[in-house]
């Protein structure tokens, strides 16, 4: 993981204010075995802002901050996050069909940040990735998207299954990029609303998210590779996204 040291915030104090500033805030590092005045608060404060934190050793805190960061870090976020159920009314208001990125447990902040840059490039109106298991939103993936990040809605959530749900109950399709799938990509119907699931780098998507789709798809390869890198699957499949939608 690498992250510069001004995305940091650390020390006991500054991160208690960075939580009760309402910022958006990607993880908290803290040191095991801490004993510290107030940090019992700060826990008590990750909690309340669902703010996913992790105890780590000294040394991997050392490499982080070669600083005094007194056994606690915070990264805080470069964008605000978007709430689904407040994106999807505005895309309908402009009369749009809806078109939603879903990357179930991407890691790889490289990947992460080139897909965000493909799905600005191809009128994706927003990306849903869970709050945990998931790549941290830092300069690595701000570079990697070459500023996209800053121009389409990412939506952190802390329910894949209910989101899915939400979207389905608004009129939205529900497709599957998965070696799995019974059927080829542009035999699909693409053009209405619709949301594209692509699922992690090691074990693709969950099975609970498989169940809940509304069809499985997969691409039409001829070669003898039997996989495609994530990001290169989802700049395909929203490229055929996009030409159904241009044809009409």
């Amino acid at each position: 993981m690498s992250v510069k040291v001004k995305d940091w915030v650390y020390g006991i104090h500054p991160v208690m204010e960075l939580l009760r500033s309402g910022k958006e805030i990607e993880k908290v590092f803290i040191q095991k075995d801490l004993s510290s005045d107030g940090l019992e608060e700060i826990k008590q404060l990750l909690r309340d802002r669902s703010v996913q934190y992790q105890l780590v050793p000294l040394a991997k805190l050392n490499r982080m901050v070669p600083r005094n960061h007194q056994g606690i870090i915070g990264l805080q976020a470069p964008v605000n996050y978007w709430e689904v159920e407040s994106l999807l009314p505005q895309i309908y208001e402009k009369g749009e069909d809806p078109l939603f990125l879903i990357l179930d447990r991407v890691t790889d902040v490289r990947n992460f940040g080139a897909m965000l840059r493909t799905a600005e490039c191809l009128g994706v109106h927003g990306v849903i990735f869970p709050s945990k298991e998931s790549a941290l939103i830092n300069s690595d993936a701000v570079k990697s998207s070459a500023g996209a990040i800053f121009h389409i809605p990412l939506c952190k959530v802390s329910s894949m299954e209910k989101v899915v749900r939400y979207l389905q109950s608004s009129g939205l399709k529900i497709f599957a990029c998965t070696e799995q799938g019974s059927d080829f990509i542009e035999s699909a119907d693409l053009k209405g609303p619709c949301a594209l699931i692509l699922g992690s780098e090691e074990d693709g998507i969950s099975n609970y998210l498989l169940k809940n789709a509304d069809q499985l798809l997969r691409i039409n390869m001829k070669g003898k590779t039997s996989s495609l890198n994530v990001g290169a699957a989802a700049a395909i499949s929203l490229y055929e996204i996009t030409r159904q939608r241009n044809i009409g």
